[in-house]
Order: structure tokens, then sequence, then C-alpha cells
């Protein structure tokens, strides 16, 4: 297949493992060294806006080392106690960190009221400055390589990582603008407004991170432009009639789907067979990672005589 940002995932597991481990390492790697940068330069400060970053790093240190865990865990194989595999390890981990990110944007909060109420002169504004535009230029690089592991793998934990990694470039702007207002305009007030902005930013993502997580836990089905495109895919096989009873879900970098392909009565189980495996291989040409599993129906059986029916599922050409 042309196109360069998606695996094969015919004996390509071992290279999505990797590609995810090696992101959830260079986050790690990049949150441990911000959290001693920021620390020295809060130390130095006092600025609540640049404790909000720190607590931020702290998290995402923390949230990393989740990550990994998770991905590692996702990318061993099925096994008798999970034969569906363990890529739902990467959405825990993207719940988890959903909490910690809300539960560290409400304790920063609590800090912004108080300095409202007792406010503190900022000092060595530079130190904060320079020490923030670092973590910009790190983080940068970052988000650039886990979105170039995101396209090759559409890895769930190493979307959520790539999520509070890229809020962390709006809180670090805001950060430098605190610090040049609050520092050297001499404004101690927008200190804490800024930090206050920062969680709430904070509380944003987590919110967002934490609903990706529970759809991917309750099985939801792909976007419909997704279930679309996988429809027309078997449908561009001439002797393919009808799709039926299409159900998608996403579990890791793991797509699972299952359909029932409409096809004429006369051919023979040989003819028909060899149908749904040019089908399947479509699929698993276009997705990284997929599992397909396909019955084929004869054109002429009822619908409601299919073996594919169950209470409360969707029928027909869907």
């Amino acid at each position: 297949m042309g196109d360069a940002t998606a695996l094969d995932p015919i004996g390509q597991a071992p290279q999505v493992a990797r590609l995810t481990r090696r992101a959830a390492v260079a986050a790690s790697a990049v949150a441990a060294v911000l959290v001693v940068a920021k620390t020295g330069a809060w130390w130095t400060t006092d600025s609540v806006a640049m404790l909000s970053s720190l607590v931020d790093s702290l998290l995402d240190a923390g949230m990393s080392l989740v990550t990994l865990l998770a991905v590692h865990k996702a990318a061993k194989p099925a096994d008798r106690e999970h034969r569906w595999g363990h890529g739902k390890a990467e959405s825990v981990a993207a719940l988890s960190q959903a909490a910690f990110i809300g539960g560290s944007a409400a304790l920063v909060l609590v800090e912004c009221a108080r300095r409202l109420i007792d406010p503190a002169p900022i000092r060595h504004e530079w130190v904060g400055i320079l020490t923030t535009v670092f973590a910009i230029l790190l983080s940068l690089a970052l988000v650039a390589m886990q979105s170039y592991v995101i396209r090759r793998t559409r890895s769930t934990a190493i979307t959520a990582d790539r999520a509070h990694y890229s809020a962390d470039l709006v809180v670090n702007a805001g950060v430098i603008g605190s610090l040049l207002i609050a520092g050297l305009g001499g404004w101690t007030w927008v200190d804490p407004v800024i930090a206050g902005v920062i969680a709430a930013w904070m509380g944003r993502s987590a919110w967002r991170i934490g609903r990706e997580a529970v759809d991917l836990l309750m099985d939801r089905e792909l976007p419909d432009d997704e279930r679309n495109r996988i429809r027309r895919i078997a449908l561009e096989h001439p002797d393919v009639k009808a799709v039926r009873d299409l159900r998608t879900r996403r579990s890791g970098t793991d797509t699972f789907v299952q359909m029932i392909l409409v096809v004429d009565g006369a051919l023979s189980v040989n003819q028909a067979h060899r149908i749904v495996d040019t089908v399947e291989a479509a699929v698993c040409a276009a997705y990284p990672s997929v599992e397909v599993l396909i019955h084929e129906e004869p054109e002429q059986l009822p619908e409601e005589r299919s073996t594919a029916r169950r209470p409360g599922s969707r029928h027909g050409d869907v």
C-alpha cells in the first residue's frame, strides 16, 4: 500500500510495539529533565504560574511512566486468559492520566486562590523565562516524535501522552506571559490568574482524554467515516452484493472488524471463501493491526435467517 503512515499488520506487531515503547521512553526522559529544570526555576522565582507548570511536568513524568508500562502490557500477544489481546491496558492508562491531571488542576486552582488573597512578588524572572523556553523546545521535539508514532500505530496511550505535552506548549507560553507581566511589570495578581487559566486548560485536557478512554473501554464503534471506508472497501469487490451487520471497535493499537458479505447463492463454497479472503486482505491493507472476521451469506437467504443476528444488533445494509 502506498500510504507510508500505516503499518501493514501482517508480521508488524513487533514494530508497532517498538515504536510505542520508544515514544513512551522518550516522554519519560523529557518529563524527568523538565521536572528538574522547573523545580529550580520555581524555587528561584516563587511564581505560582511556574509552580503550576512544575506540577504539570510532575504529572507528565508519572503518567509517562504509566504509559510506558501500559504499552509494554498492550504489546503482549493474546493468551489463553486474554483472547482479544491486552490492548485495553492503554485505555486504562489514559483513564488514570485523566484522573491525575484533573486532580492536579484542582490543587493548582486552590493555590491560585491563596495567591490572589495573599499576593507575593516574583523574583529572578529571567531564570524562569529561559527555563520555560527550554521546556517549549524540548516539548516541541517530543510532540513531533509522538505524532509520527501515532500516525504509524494509532496508539491510544501515546495519543493521551501527546495531548498533555501539547497542552504544555500553551502552559509554558502562559508562564512566560506571567513572568513578563507580573515579574517585570509588577502586576502580581496576573501570576495566579494565568496559573488559573493553565489549571482550567489542564482540566479540559483531562476531560477529553478520559472521554476517549471510556469510549474505547466501552467498545464504541469507529467513527462513521471509517465505517463507511470499510464498507466501501468490501463493496469494491464485484461479487459482493451488500454488507450487513458491520461491527467495529478499537483496543489500544488494534482494530477489530466484523461483517457479513452478501454474495450470489449460486457460488461454490470455495468461490465464496476466496471473495472473503480478498476483502479481508483489502481491509488489512487499509488498517494497521486489524483483526477481521467475515461471514458470507447467499443473496437469496432471507434476512431474518441470518446466523450473525443477535438481540439488539443492527442488521441490513449498514
